[in-house]
């Protein structure tokens, strides 16, 4: 049943592991989307399984998702172009970020969400400090809410990592894109 008091959030899902703890804490008490949207994600076969991943757990939490289109060639336009040895972390990275938020404030924007946030700051790897700004400068330009958080913090990433655990959620070794598959792969 819908609770007509809890504010529409809209939440770009990068992967089902950084995701799931906040989906937990999240769900009661916004009305929650998930939205999946990682045109950066290579290959197809690994979209693919988190993908998989991200609907299992919001399936078990009750929590509707938005399956965007894949894009891939579209990221790789946009992000990779001149970029492709730029070590992880870097320019190529803030990039895909404002790929992804930007795709994900536009949705929410025009759904009527009033809030959209990301699971990106939840990767070990990933930089709220980075993340949060380019989030709010989305927010701004389409006049609806970021949820500015660093999901590593207050024990978040520790029990995202016990729930994988405990429900078997595909965990991957790697961001997603090409440029970070590890040489091993």
């Amino acid at each position: 049943m819908f609770d007509e008091s809890k504010k529409k959030f809209l939440l770009h899902s990068c992967c089902a592991p950084c995701s799931v703890a906040i989906i937990d804490e999240l769900k009661d008490q916004f009305d929650l989307t998930v939205f999946f949207y990682n045109p950066n994600i290579f290959p197809l076969e690994e979209y693919l399984k988190r993908k998989t991943e991200v609907m299992r757990v919001c399936g078990d939490c009750k929590v509707p998702v938005v399956d965007m289109d894949y894009e891939a060639d579209q990221w790789h336009g946009k992000v990779a172009e001149g970029l492709e040895n730029v070590e992880e972390g870097g320019e190529r990275c803030s990039l895909c970020f404002r790929f992804r938020l930007a795709k994900s404030a536009e949705y929410a924007a025009k759904n009527s969400f009033e809030f959209f946030g990301s699971s990106l700051t939840s990767g070990r790897n990933k930089k709220a400090e980075v993340i949060n700004p380019i989030g709010q400068e989305f927010a701004k330009l389409y006049k609806i809410n970021f949820f500015d958080v660093d999901w590593k913090t207050g024990g978040r990433q520790e029990k995202g990592s016990r729930i994988a655990s405990t429900k078997n959620i595909y965990r991957q070794n790697y961001c997603g894109c090409k440029f970070s598959l590890p040489k091993n792969i």
